[in-house]
């Protein structure tokens, strides 16, 4: 296995932002400790990208993280289009949504994108899906703040009924009916990724739909084919190869798990709960990335 492969490892950008976990304050962080996590994986492509990153008395500039973040953002975002990102949510969101509407859901329905970056799956959802036909509210939610103001950014130049928050999407001041999420999920090892799973068990939540990388043999390596091919930074032509996992993995057995106890759509004319037990299998030349 290649160093820059190992999936037990974590992505650069898990690791040069940190945020203080109950007030979200951004936290300094050290380069040598971000090396020293790659140096214990022998992963020299991930040491020379978070090298090349400005650092002040051995701090990460906060400034040029948030930049590089930035820069990121928009190749991930360039990929997901290529790859019609935008229709596979759209195909199994409307599902969703018809069910619960089948079952006698009838408020508005509150969807929110958890950790939407710079915002490309709600702006596309919002540009392509009349949510007054179909009574829905589009929100995307990151704890970064720059890459907040971006969405929102973006949002108003394109006129779209959307909005974006800094803030944790699970937290007691916010909610949701369907939670969907890209790319997130495999950024959670063990028992991490159970507690994120576990706080979409809450009053009024419905349904979650979470888009990640397929195990299977090849996907580290067509993973590391589209991301230098397509990305231009370091960062970028690293991250979201070595999560790619090859063969078994643990995920698909957390998530699955976790559909057959936790999505339920509740019927207010009757009391009875309906389980929403449907899993889609996405063929290999449309998985994401």
């Amino acid at each position: 296995m290649f160093p820059a492969w190992n999936p037990a490892q974590h992505e650069i950008t898990d690791l040069i932002v940190r945020h203080e976990p109950h007030s979200l304050r951004r936290l300094p962080v050290r380069k040598q400790d971000v090396l020293d996590v790659f140096s214990r994986f022998h992963n020299r492509q991930a040491e020379r990208a978070v090298l090349g990153i400005p650092d002040s008395d051995g701090i990460l500039d906060e400034r040029d993280v948030n930049a590089l973040l930035l820069t990121v953002h928009w190749e991930m975002q360039r990929l997901a289009e290529e790859f019609y990102h935008g229709h596979r949510v759209w195909n199994i969101l409307r599902v969703v949504i018809r069910s619960m509407r089948e079952v006698g859901i009838r408020e508005t329905l509150r969807v929110v994108d958890v950790g939407c970056g710079i915002g490309y799956t709600t702006r596309w959802l919002a540009t392509k899906v009349p949510s007054a036909d179909y009574n829905i509210e589009l929100a995307g939610m990151d704890l970064n703040s720059t890459l907040i103001a971006e969405a929102n950014r973006l949002a108003h130049l394109e006129k779209l009924e959307c909005k974006f928050l800094t803030g944790d999407a699970f937290s007691t001041e916010h909610s949701a009916h369907i939670f969907l999420s890209t790319g997130v999920i495999h950024h959670f090892r063990g028992e991490e990724l159970v507690r994120f799973l576990r706080q979409h068990d809450r009053p009024g939540t419905q349904a979650f739909l979470h888009f990640d990388f397929q195990p299977w043999t090849l996907a580290p390596v067509g993973s590391w084919f589209f991301h230098n091919l397509r990305m231009r930074t370091r960062i970028a032509g690293h991250d979201g190869v070595s999560p790619a996992p090859q063969g078994k993995h643990e995920w698909p057995a957390i998530v699955s798990a976790a559909i057959r106890s936790r999505i339920r759509a509740a019927s207010p004319s009757d009391g009875r709960s309906r389980t929403l037990n449907s899993t889609f299998s996405i063929p290999a030349c449309s998985r994401f990335p």
